[in-house]
């Protein structure tokens, strides 16, 4: 049955491989390694089926109460971060129990994916930078002006600053998705996948991998080890 695969990792940086024809190809590098399942969410007792995933070491006197709880029932080790990803039906998931490893290798070469990220923070920066502005001519008459934003009311009517008006503010640091990325290549003894091109958010930055929507979802795969 085509299941929907999904996993939690870190993205390392960028590289470039070959190709078969020699071509350089540039890819991502996310490293998968340590991620377990710990928590199984079925659509009888939560109201929809997902996966709960964790990645990334954390030192026990740096979690809280209620999540060093979580993380001893699910007899897993202090995360760093967690992240649920939905399957369609309980079906999918019958044979998973918590503490149970995911691996890189439920993805294979030319699977096509959907990277889920946070991009990169640049703080507070003003319209040209943040929307693109061009700025103020730089004329005769203009100065001190050139990468202000203008004039931004509305006159008498409405008298107010429209919604989703251009404005300075902050930028970056915010979820993105980017769609059916093909998975380059799977090294199954590094538990690295590479990923075809850029993807969402800094190096070291936590990334999910899942299967795309626009594809079909691929058969023969297992969850876990």
């Amino acid at each position: 049955m085509p299941i929907r695969l999904g996993i939690l990792g870190k993205k390392v940086g960028m590289t470039q491989i070959f190709d078969g024809q020699g071509a350089v190809v540039p890819v991502t590098v996310v490293d998968t390694t340590g991620c377990v399942i710990t928590q199984v969410k079925r659509k009888e007792k939560d109201g929809y089926s997902a996966l709960q995933v964790a990645f990334g070491e954390r030192k026990p006197q740096n979690v809280n109460k209620a999540r060093t709880g979580h993380f001893k029932k699910a007899q897993v080790a202090p995360k760093a971060a967690l992240r649920e990803i939905r399957v369609q039906v309980d079906e999918e998931i019958a044979h998973v129990k918590p503490g149970q490893k995911l691996l890189a290798t439920m993805f294979a070469k030319g699977d096509r994916v959907d990277v889920i990220g946070v991009t990169k923070g640049k703080g507070f920066q003003g319209v040209v930078k943040r929307h693109g502005f061009h700025g103020a001519d730089a004329s005769h008459g203009v100065h001190e002006y050139f990468r202000h934003g203008g004039s931004a009311g509305t006159n008498t009517f409405p008298g107010r600053i429209l919604k989703n008006k251009g404005m300075p503010g902050q930028t970056g640091n915010v979820p993105r998705t980017t769609q059916n990325v093909e998975v380059a290549e799977v090294k199954e003894n590094e538990n690295l996948i590479l990923l075809r091109g850029a993807i969402p958010g800094p190096n070291n930055g936590m990334v999910v991998i899942r299967s795309t929507k626009k594809a079909p979802f691929p058969e023969g795969r297992t969850w876990a080890e």
